[in-house]
């Protein structure tokens, strides 16, 4: 019954997401009131309470309550919607009631769905919005009553209807929907299958198809740690079968995973939020985060590259891998080519980004359905695939949806307390202006902030209490926003609260310490390159071409000389001095000053030279033999 009722309501959800990205959005209010009310009921039943226990009745009975108290104060707000918006009216005490079941549902339904942490952050918000007024010094307000709290919260656009509830409801709930419809129809498989080709034959072969592979899904995922709990479960096992260590393997996807998020063109549905608040548009975003999304995985597979010649980490054998013919076969094909040629025509084309996800996704079925009727597959096998990919993105979207419901919340009290002004000028004037200080300080509360929080809810976080902070002192905001992303982002495979590792770890059966050093490793160039993107704002597309051209030159040569430490680069043949040439030359070439950048980048290129010869030449002589 349970799945059967999960089954009718991702239908409901998902043909509500394909009509409005279609038709166009209804009145902000009315639909993100039905949005949440549907993500809601989905949660409730996709992770039900006390399952499998003896007092699941009483688990049930709690569902219904909350089910049908959100139900209520979501269709509560969509009857009355224009009469809000227009009176503001004053809370009542129905109206504190109705708020009051309709937080507790997304709490609920957000700790079932991710744990306590988040859930935890957002009563303390509303605690302190609420008790402010008690607390001594820089951090005391004067204190709100729960009926101007609830006016905020619930009767205005301001708060759980907000903003982000709003770009969840739209933009990212039709991308959502269009990558679970991409994996379901054979896309996944094929992105494997790819990353496979690609990779497979080189060395450390299985770690870059990991690295390619999970990208492709986290991108479309929105979450590193959904993502390692899915491709790890194919990654991981195919790398310890080859014999990799299993807490290598476990750090690999880790990172992997990880960067999927910080790369064009969705970033994990960041990339939507962070044009909302900046007031640009997607496509910018996109095309500042690519620059620094290429340096990351050059930096991952230069490393892997090394780890792997240093380590004699084997290949893929040919009979694991797939043929080329059969990767790229006409109907595995055009079904991706024709889903992502109607998404980005869409964007080029000027039309809004869920009505390019509507495009893509019609594309997709067309192609994917023109296929099944060619090749006479039974339609129950067809509509099951669909269905499929229809609960998984219900899925997502509840995550999605809960988190940004109680990040709307949360910030909406930021706000509305000043404490998120208070803790930038803070950070400010103890770091004196310094601007290398007050950045060190955001990155390391960034770091601490997003430790247990899914990426997109820790972006929204610390960009509403830490980017103002960089702003003030003249960082350009889309520079401060992607610093604090980035931060955000990699807190998922910092210790000590390393979610996204200790998900891997638990696939690779190995301690999580170990995973968490080679995650350390293998992603460290991710601490690096914010604070490069803030001395080079070119890197982010500010500036004209040789500004960008000088920029990425400097910061690929440091990247480089970062990966080749990492990885052990064998250049003059003792590892210590290597290390420090290596760092040497890497440093030189991001100097402001001309003369010592240039030495730096000749001198890094004379290094790799000198060491590809020494290599060679001790490879010859090996065969001699």
């Amino acid at each position: 019954m349970r799945e059967k009722s999960m089954t009718l309501v991702a239908v409901v959800l998902g043909g509500f997401i394909l009509y409005t990205s279609a038709a166009g959005p209804f009145e902000s209010l009315v639909h993100r009131s039905i949005f949440l009310a549907l993500v809601i009921g989905l949660g409730l039943l996709s992770f039900p309470l006390g399952t499998g226990r003896s007092w699941r009745p009483l688990g049930i009975a709690v569902d219904v309550a909350l089910g049908a108290g959100a139900i209520l104060a979501c269709g509560y707000i969509t009857l009355n919607a224009e009469t809000i918006l227009t009176t503001l009216p004053w809370a009542s005490t129905r109206d504190m009631l109705l708020a009051g079941v309709l937080v507790v549902a997304i709490l609920e339904v957000a700790r079932r769905a991710i744990g306590w942490v988040f859930p935890m952050l957002v009563l303390l918000g509303i605690g302190y919005a609420l008790l402010g007024n008690y607390i001594e010094g820089p951090l005391s307000h004067r204190g709100f009553d729960a009926a101007f709290v609830t006016e905020t919260l619930y009767l205005g656009d301001l708060g759980i209807w907000g903003m982000l509830l709003g770009v969840a409801a739209t933009t990212i709930a039709a991308f959502v929907l269009f990558g679970s419809l991409l994996l379901h129809t054979g896309g996944g498989q094929t992105f494997i299958d790819l990353s496979m080709r690609i990779g497979g034959r080189s060395q450390g072969g299985a770690a870059k198809i990991a690295t390619v592979a999970s990208s492709l899904f986290a991108m479309v995922s929105g979450s590193a740690v959904a993502n390692v709990a899915t491709t790890g479960n194919f990654t991981i096992p195919m790398m310890k079968r080859l014999n990799y260590p299993s807490a290598f393997s476990g750090g690999v996807e880790s990172v992997a995973s990880t960067g999927g998020q910080i790369a064009p063109p969705i970033l994990g549905a960041a990339a939507f939020i962070m044009a909302e608040i900046l007031g640009t548009s997607y496509v910018n975003i996109a095309l500042a985060a690519l620059l620094p999304a290429l340096l990351f995985y050059v930096a991952v597979f230069v490393t892997l590259h090394l780890v792997a010649i240093r380590q004699g980490l084997p290949l893929v054998p040919e009979a694991d891998l797939p043929d080329w013919a059969e990767v790229l076969q006409f109907r595995r094909i055009l079904p991706i080519v024709a889903a992502l040629g109607g998404l980005f025509g869409g964007v080029l084309k000027g039309y809004s980004i869920q009505y390019a996800a509507f495009l893509g996704v019609a594309l997709l079925t067309l192609s994917y359905g023109g296929f099944a009727i060619r090749d006479r597959i039974p339609l129950t096998r067809v509509l099951g695939m669909l269905l499929s990919g229809l609960q998984d993105a219900g899925k997502g979207m509840v995550i999605i949806g809960v988190l940004l419901a109680g990040a709307q919340i949360l910030v909406s009290m930021l706000n509305m307390t000043g404490i998120g002004v208070t803790l930038s000028t803070l950070v400010v004037s103890a770091a004196g202006e310094q601007l290398f200080l007050v950045a060190l300080i955001v990155a390391l509360i960034c770091l601490i902030m997003g430790m247990g929080i899914p990426t997109t809810a820790a972006y929204v976080l610390v960009a509403a209490v830490l980017a103002p902070a960089l702003t003030e002192i003249g960082v350009e905001p889309l520079v401060a926003h992607l610093f604090v992303f980035y931060f955000a982002t990699i807190s998922v495979i910092t210790p000590p609260v390393c979610i996204a590792v200790f998900v891997a770890a638990g696939i690779a059966q190995t301690g999580w310490i170990q995973v968490a050093g080679h995650a350390l490793r293998l992603g460290a160039t991710t601490y690096i390159i914010p604070f490069l993107i803030l001395a080079y704002p070119a890197l982010a597309g500010l500036g004209n071409v040789w500004d960008i051209t000088l920029a990425a030159f400097k910061a690929l040569a440091f990247v480089l000389a970062f990966a080749g430490v990492l990885g052990g680069a064998r250049v003059i043949g003792r590892r210590w001095l290597d290390s420090g040439l290596l760092a040497a030359a890497g440093l030189l070439a991001v100097m402001p000053a001309a003369l010592p950048s240039l030495a730096g980048l000749a001198g890094l290129v004379g290094l790799y030279a000198w060491g590809w010869q020494t290599t060679r030449r001790i490879d010859i002589q090996g065969a001699n033999r």
